[in-house]
């Protein structure tokens, strides 16, 4: 019988920033293995604001190595794990919300999504 990861310890900052009616919000846990990120995913996700989200991109640095997903968010998870690499951030998965607001923000999505790691980076 195959045993189901424990409750993920999730670190959730809430809506740390808002641009143009889209609000950003971050979550991470420590995590060793592909199933605790999709645990931490489920985990967060059980919070219906989360789930009703538009995009929850992540990226996890494993023993295995990085991986990253966009949720319809192109190329905001690579900035996750550049972020993630660059800080030697290791055994973690970094998730950040986001609420469209309704106006495109363009190139300043990842300048957001950026900010919302930073802030991260500042509580772990």
């Amino acid at each position: 019988m195959a045993e189901t990861p424990a409750s993920p310890s999730l670190r959730q900052l809430g809506v740390i920033l808002t641009d143009r009616g889209s609000k950003y919000a971050v979550t991470g846990a420590a995590v060793h293995a592909r199933s605790e990120v999709d645990a931490v995913l489920a985990a967060l996700k059980k919070d219906r604001a989360y789930a009703k989200a538009t995009h929850n991109t992540w990226a996890a640095m494993l023993p295995t190595g990085g991986l990253k997903a966009d949720d319809g968010e192109s190329g905001a998870g690579m900035v996750i794990l550049r972020m993630m690499e660059r800080e030697g951030v290791q055994d973690h998965v970094i998730i950040v919300t986001r609420w469209y607001g309704g106006k495109k923000l363009g190139g300043d999505r990842f300048r957001r999504v950026q900010d919302a790691v930073r802030a991260y980076f500042e509580v772990i």
